[in-house]
Formats: C-alpha cells, structure tokens, sequence
C-alpha cells in the first residue's frame, strides 16, 4: 500500500507539473498581465483626462457662474432700490 500510495502522489505532481507548465496556462498568465498592464495604464490617463477636465472647468466656467450670480444680485437690488424710492418698477428683460 505504502508504494502505491507513493505513487499517486508522484502521478499527481506530475499532472500538476504538466498543466501548470502548459502552453494554455502560459498564455492565460501572458494575457491577464498583459490586461493588468493595459487597465493600469487606462487608469493613468482616465485620471490625467479627470484632472484637465476639472481645471478646465475651475478655470472657465467657475468665473461665468459667480459673474451671472453677480449679475443677478445686483439686478435684484436695483429691482428693491426702485420700489423703495416709488418708482415704478421695470420688469426684468425675459431671455
């Protein structure tokens, strides 16, 4: 029984050895590292594209929404400052 049982145990190294040595298995580890590569390199320039996205945005359009926002306070001040001194009030140009 002892030598047999030895023997299983090298037939299963052996198989083990075989598959894991396989031109299949081999080419399985070569493409899951060759997509961890790519995916790495995607999550690099996703967040390059994030950062210029987001100072472009910082840059240009943060400025126009605190002037409109300026705009409008002081339309709606000038709309108080009429109304307190009597004059008729002028409607706002709808746009």
């Amino acid at each position: 029984m002892a030598a047999r049982k030895s023997t299983g145990d090298g037939v299963l190294a052996r198989v083990s050895s075989t598959i894991s040595e396989s031109p299949i298995v081999y080419r399985g580890k070569r493409v899951a590292s060759d997509a961890g590569f790519v995916a790495k390199k995607l999550l690099k320039s996703t967040g390059k594209a994030a950062w210029i996205a987001g100072t472009t945005f910082l840059i240009l359009v943060v400025p126009l929404i605190i002037e409109m926002d300026r705009e409008a306070q002081y339309n709606e001040l000038e709309l108080q400052q009429a109304s307190l001194l009597g004059t008729p009030a002028v409607a706002a140009p709808q746009k």
